[in-house]
């Protein structure tokens, strides 16, 4: 089993305070002759509509030397989770989860605000000291 991201207890605990159920730790998700896994995967009763949101989040860290080389790998990641998600799960939704810190520094500027938009990637930004959702963009 892979090891699980620095921050992602932070995360779950984060989902969990904002009304989630924790449905998979660990979520494995067929692709080819082999399967990928993803982070957390969660849900949520709409008492509007009567029905449950079934998200799955990946959790990246940015820990490494470089916030643009660990992009390259989470972006990566993302496609391809978010594909085999579509073939096997359609009725959940994709989500990057990452610091406030990683999300101002890559997607709140014109380049980085154009690659989400563009690649249609779904963001969980989180405070890692109080363990809350800060914004879900979709």
């Amino acid at each position: 089993m892979p090891a699980k991201d620095f921050y992602h207890d932070h995360v779950r605990n984060a989902l969990t305070k904002d009304g989630w159920t924790i449905t998979h730790e660990q979520m494995r998700v067929p692709w080819q002759t082999t399967s990928v896994m993803i982070d957390l995967g969660a849900e949520r009763l709409i008492e509007a509509e009567k029905e449950s949101r079934k998200i799955a989040v990946e959790v990246k860290s940015f820990l490494g030397v470089s916030e643009v080389t660990e992009l390259y790998a989470a972006l990566g990641q993302f496609i391809l989770y978010r594909n085999a998600l579509a073939e096997h799960q359609p009725e959940r939704t994709l989500f990057l989860a990452l610091r406030e810190v990683v999300f101002n520094n890559l997607f709140t500027h014109r380049d980085g605000e154009s690659l989400r938009a563009r690649e249609a990637i779904r963001l969980l930004v989180f405070d890692e000291e109080k363990q809350e959702i800060l914004r879900w963009i979709e």
